[in-house]
């Protein structure tokens, strides 16, 4: 069963809540109760692939859904026709303690498949569970990846329709594409003027906007969110987590209890959280690595327990971490503090009203047990991508370059040498430009459209083109409505009617 991280009386239960996506006072959906695994549960693993594993995890907090409808779920989401490698979250050795945890094998290229492929089945089967009538709409917002991910998810699946919104200028070149060719008679994509934090403050305060809710209740339609914020996007992300410690241990690269640290490039905070989801299960997981970017406010958090987002916005080589408002961070507080819903809702309170809040240090010891963080900047990023294709012919994108570099000094700093996975969350096709500056020799290339530096990466690493990126160059473009802040809910109930008549 779940409830509000701010206190509110409603106990659901999983297919509702993942139905709402977000609660009614505006908290964020967590378990009331914590499933525990032993040795022995995960010894089972072992043995089994990616669907099996995901069963036996998603069933510990899928409860009310049945053996079946489960089982279709993950069936229906994690195929060889979507994933082009079987193992649909393959583990990369670079050295004896060093692997990448590879996310982006699905069909948009980005670790958000793992979670947006399943969830429209979880979310299909959630409405005949709950006999829900009205019809759905998924509000989210993207700073590049989710989107995409949403969008290929929830096309053309009935009963619920999706408005995806992204910053205009803050998400890179091939991301944009992805998005604005996406086809589908229920899909609609939406750049807003601003950054990412615009964007989503924009759809939560649609969200928690009684009066247009209740309009469009009123005219056959209720909300709900493909963001991290809803707990089926989120629990989908605990299996990797498991299925990556199952493979280690698969080939004999450590023995069962042996602890693990994660370096998870990190934003709105929903992919680490789901390794302390992990942690807290019981996964032998030492320490929990954040790796930001010049966007560094979660790594001031997690290091002094100040959380303040009145800094300056960057926007760098890894776009889906420039965020300042960390969405997935309210459920960490909510399990830290011992699920102190008021102190919670004053934190927030203040976040909104003064832009910051500061835990007490009892809780920041807490925080500081579990993880570690520090950030790296753009020029950082560029030479470890340099370097780790020198040294092992490895392409990282930038993202999974921030990690990289944050997970060294995490070892130079401690000196806790625990066998280490890097998670990696981008294909490096997705950001052709930046990838190829880093491991091209010659810098004067006069290649600077998208497709033809897609095409020279993979001349240059050896590694192929994602076909779903090689075919953006002859998709028509679907979609290019573009709007402020403050007209995101009109955008909304202009695309609401006309896809209506």
């Amino acid at each position: 069963m779940y409830r509000s991280t701010r206190g509110s009386n409603d106990i659901l239960s999983a297919a509702e809540a993942i139905k709402r996506g977000i609660a009614a006072d505006g908290g964020l959906f967590v378990p009331t109760v914590m499933p525990k695994i032993d040795d022995k549960w995960l010894a089972k693993l072992v043995n089994l692939d990616y669907k099996e594993r995901a069963f036996e995890v998603l069933g510990l907090f899928l409860t009310d859904y049945s053996e079946e409808e489960l089982k279709n779920c993950i069936v229906a989401a994690y195929t060889t026709e979507k994933f082009d490698d079987a193992a649909i979250a393959p583990v990369a050795a670079i050295d004896h303690n060093t692997f990448v945890l590879e996310l982006w094998h699905g069909p948009t290229s980005a670790f958000k498949d793992m979670a947006l492929q399943i969830l429209p089945h979880l979310m299909s089967k959630a409405l005949r569970k709950t006999q829900e009538d009205s019809e759905i709409v998924i509000l989210t917002a993207t700073s590049g990846d989710t989107g995409k991910a949403a969008l290929e998810g929830f096309a053309n699946v009935d009963q619920i329709k999706i408005i995806v919104f992204y910053p205009e200028e803050g998400v890179s070149p091939i991301q944009r594409l992805q998005m604005i060719t996406q086809q589908g008679g229920n899909v609609s994509v939406v750049a807003v003027r601003g950054n990412f934090d615009d964007t989503q403050t924009g759809v939560k305060d649609i969200f928690n906007d009684p009066f247009f809710n209740e309009n469009l209740a009123a005219n056959g339609f209720q909300l709900s969110s493909a963001n991290s914020i809803n707990w089926g996007r989120l629990a989908p992300q605990i299996v990797y987590y498991f299925s990556a410690y199952a493979d280690l241990l698969a080939k004999g690269c450590l023995q069962l209890g042996e602890a693990v640290n994660f370096v998870v490039p990190t934003g709105n905070f929903g992919n680490l959280l789901a390794g302390y989801y992990a942690k807290t299960m019981g996964l032998p997981i030492g320490k929990l690595i954040c790796a930001s970017n010049s966007n560094n406010v979660l790594t001031e958090f997690l290091n002094q327990g100040i959380y303040n987002k009145l800094r300056t916005f960057h926007k760098t080589l890894s776009p889906s971490m420039d965020i300042l408002i960390s969405s997935n961070l309210e459920r960490l507080l909510y399990h830290i503090t011992n699920a102190d819903t008021v102190q919670i809702k004053n934190w927030m309170e203040e976040l909104n009203c003064s832009g910051q809040y500061c835990v007490d240090e009892r809780y920041l010891e807490s925080i500081k047990d579990i993880f570690w963080a520090d950030w790296v900047d753009d020029v950082e990023t560029v030479e470890k991508i340099t370097e780790v294709f020198k040294k092992y012919q490895y392409v990282a994108d930038p993202h999974t370059a921030v990690a990289w570099q944050v997970g060294e000094r995490y070892r130079q700093q401690t000196g806790d040498m625990a066998l280490q996975v890097i998670v990696s969350t981008a294909s490096p096709f997705k950001f052709n430009e930046s990838v190829l500056d880093a491991i091209r020799d010659s810098k004067d290339s006069n290649i600077n459209d998208e497709f033809s530096m897609l095409y020279e990466l993979s001349q240059v690493s050896g590694w192929p083109v994602p076909p779903a990126l090689a075919a953006l160059e002859k998709a028509p473009v679907c979609h290019s409505i573009v709007c402020d802040k403050e007209e995101m809910s009109l955008v909304i109930k202009d695309i609401l009617e006309k896809n209506k008549s």
